[in-house]
């Protein structure tokens, strides 16, 4: 779910955004909801804490109650979310230097009255890189059902012995998946670490391993000790770079 929220005073402006929204989105095969304030009072801050998956900022900088730039500062250093796209959109192109010396990675800084639409378009793209990259979904058909995991909430796959399908461990549940564990990880990103000829492991999701003990410990405190010798150094390697 991709979650747009935009701040902006002016309706005809609030639904011209809105239009632009649904526009860019008709490309993709991905469930989004736009969420309209018209201020920053306590109905914006509340939805701007709380936790909604991939978020969008469409931000005035100057409304009727509060400043767009105090907006974005909030949601950077006061609710430490540093993963939500923040866009400003306004008619005060002087704001634009003393918002980029604030370092409030801002995607764009967008006058209402200059090409706003294809301009509102381009940052949408930037947007939509961050979410491939960041919630990727490995979508496929079991029996009758259809799946629609994210790569991120994956800890690890592992192949069922004896049978043509896996196991997929996540932070929500257990699933099922029909195919070798190579051809699972075809369908993968670079996140993902076969550490033994069964099992292969998500990077993000491993809080440590300890190489003697031959154990991975992930952060939803469960562990394995599937890996194979001629892994070890590897997956310490890529456990150590992690940021």
């Amino acid at each position: 779910m991709i979650n747009f929220i935009v701040c902006e005073d002016i309706k005809e402006l609030s639904n011209k955004y809105k239009q632009e929204i649904d526009k860019f989105m008709m490309k993709y095969d991905i469930d989004y909801k736009c969420h309209m304030y018209t201020d920053y009072g306590k109905e914006w801050q509340s939805i701007a804490k709380k936790e909604m998956g991939f978020k969008i900022y469409l931000l005035d900088i100057v409304t009727k109650n509060g400043s767009g730039l105090d907006a974005a500062r909030l949601i950077r250093e006061e609710y430490d979310d540093w993963s939500s796209m923040i866009i400003i959109i306004t008619s005060y192109p002087e704001y634009k230097y003393e918002a980029l010396g604030k370092r409030l990675m801002l995607v764009d800084f967008i006058s209402k009255v200059d090409n706003c639409e294809k301009k509102l378009q381009d940052a949408f793209l930037i947007c939509m890189k961050n979410y491939d990259k960041k919630y990727k979904s490995l979508k496929y058909t079991y029996k009758n059902t259809v799946y629609n995991l994210e790569f991120r909430n994956i800890i690890s796959i592992e192949k069922e012995q004896d049978s043509k399908r896996c196991l997929i461990k996540t932070i929500h549940g257990n699933y099922y998946i029909p195919g070798s564990l190579n051809q699972v990880l075809k369908k993968l990103d670079k996140r993902f670490f076969k550490c033994h000829r069964s099992m292969a492991v998500n990077i993000n999701q491993i809080e440590r391993y300890n190489q003697k003990k031959n154990t991975i410990y992930f952060k939803n405190e469960t562990k394995s000790t599937l890996v194979a010798r001629n892994k070890k150094k590897e997956l310490m390697d890529r456990v150590r770079s992690l940021n």
